[in-house]
């Protein structure tokens, strides 16, 4: 992590000195191109305008002493070297070293001059260790070519140019080199600062520590991705909790049933009980023990099972009050020994495309826990057709629900009375487990209840318009 952290923080820091590098490059490039495209451009533009506005003072006839020093006398205060001839092969001796005539004049542009057009050249000149500009311009009498005038200036080179602002550019630079690293410095610390903290904080979630969090509050997509770590790392903490909630639970549930297993058991093997009639509790006893086990059992496997999505239901159409009506027929003689009444009320029409055990396990889990908490009056089940949905209210009299409770009431071993005992309690799972069935069926169940009046269950499931 360390390594790959390093490396992030090497690549910025490659990215923004090359970054640097090209600034610098492109400053140098760009200057090059000012000095090709506008100092060569200018000098030349000046020039021939210099050498138009000469060859304006030449009228006719041969070329007089009096334009050969009023030219010279322009020599003296111009940058450029500027002569006057009346035949090219006096350039020569105008230079102060040897020139090839040619070189300076070539037969093409005798022709051009013979035309009237003036002639620019841009070239090396390895006396002069530089570019040569040089402008020629035609004095014409009619068709007859009397003279010229030659105008030539070496260019500067760019460093000449700059010399005067050189120290000036090099302290403009190494300001420009000591922002540009402390910044880049202040970028990478604040860019992989905060990797590194989330780097950290996953390998004290991969310690089991699900506690910690990150204090990153940018809007960016680091603060986004903090963002989300947090999420993920509460949502694991909070799965932690549960996983060892379940746990306990389960083992608890378990470790009832299996003492008593295990005592009845022992005390019959060991001849304590010396009564038909006790022996014979005793073994209703392990009996019940053992079929609480066998349902938690029965109950965590169809958790498991709805929780990994591996449950397969055999869906078909099903007559719903014809199975609410054939499932609640066991239960006829439990309400009579407590003395509670019965009603129901339902819809004969509505037809579902379900899983005709899987509904009847929904229905047998809500009813199961109205018959255990209900002590007085009854229980109630109603179907009624509500558009594309269909809804089976299962109401009862008993001790209701407390508000607070309500949020957390199918989530599997939430027990509202904490110190209740399994005696007045089911495996816990009933209406977790019924709950998912209804979503597997496309539907829902909630619960609404009061305190002290009762609770009211509803499972709405899709029906099968086309049927109705």
């Amino acid at each position: 992590m360390n390594k790959r952290a390093g490396s992030l923080a090497r690549k910025m820091w490659l990215s923004i000195t090359a970054a640097i590098i090209i600034t610098i490059l492109y400053s140098y490039l760009l200057s090059y191109f000012f000095y090709e495209k506008l100092y060569v451009e200018n000098v030349e533009n000046v020039m021939l305008e210099q050498g138009k506005l000469l060859s304006l003072d030449y009228e006719s006839g041969p070329l007089t002493d009096e334009l050969k020093d009023k030219i010279e006398w322009f020599n003296s205060k111009s940058e450029a070297e500027i002569f006057v001839v009346s035949n090219p092969k006096e350039l020569s001796a105008c230079f102060p070293f040897d020139m090839n005539v040619e070189a300076l004049i070539g037969a093409g542009e005798r022709e051009r001059l013979l035309a009237g057009k003036t002639i620019q050249k841009v070239g090396y000149e390895e006396r002069f260790d530089r570019k040569l500009i040089s402008v020629i311009i035609p004095l014409l009498d009619e068709n007859r070519l009397e003279g010229i005038i030659y105008m030539y200036m070496p260019l500067a080179k760019i460093t000449e140019l700059t010399k005067e602002f050189a120290y000036l550019w090099l302290t403009a630079a190494l300001l420009f080199l000591i922002i540009a690293l402390f910044a880049g410095s202040k970028i990478v610390q604040r860019l992989t600062g905060p990797i590194v903290k989330m780097k950290d904080a996953a390998e004290e979630v991969a310690k089991g520590n699900y506690a910690v969090r990150l204090q990153i509050d940018t809007k960016d997509e680091i603060g986004q991705l903090s963002s989300a770590f947090n999420h993920m790392a509460e949502s694991i903490q909070k799965e932690d909790e549960r996983k060892k909630e379940f746990l306990a639970n389960v083992s608890h549930e378990l470790r009832t049933p299996i003492s008593y297993v295990k005592g009845y058991s022992d005390a019959l093997l060991c001849n304590m009980i010396q009564e038909e009639q006790d022996k014979k509790q005793y073994l209703h006893l392990i009996h019940r023990e053992a079929g609480r086990m066998e349902r938690l059992v029965g109950d965590l496997l169809d958790l498991s099972r709805l929780d990994r999505e591996e449950y397969t239901l055999v869906k078909m159409p099903l007559p719903l009050a014809q199975l609410i009506e054939d499932s609640t027929v066991k239960y006829k003689p439990v309400l009579n020994e407590k003395g509670l009444s019965f009603r129901l009320d339902l819809d004969p029409d509505i037809i579902i495309n379900g899983d005709e055990g899987r509904i009847e396990q929904i229905l047998q889990n809500v009813i199961d826990n109205a018959l255990r908490y209900t002590k007085t009056g009854g229980i109630s089940i109603a179907l009624q057709n509500e558009g594309k949905m269909c809804v089976i209210k299962i109401s009862d009299t008993g001790k209701g629900i407390p508000e607070g409770d309500l949020a957390n009431i199918k989530e599997r071993f939430y027990r509202v009375n904490k110190a209740r005992t399994r005696m007045d309690g089911g495996t816990g799972l009933g209406l977790a487990i019924a709950d998912k069935l209804a979503i597997l069926h496309d539907g829902s169940l909630t619960i609404s209840s009061r305190l002290g009046q009762g609770t009211t269950v509803e499972i709405r499931l899709p029906v099968i318009e086309d049927i109705i």
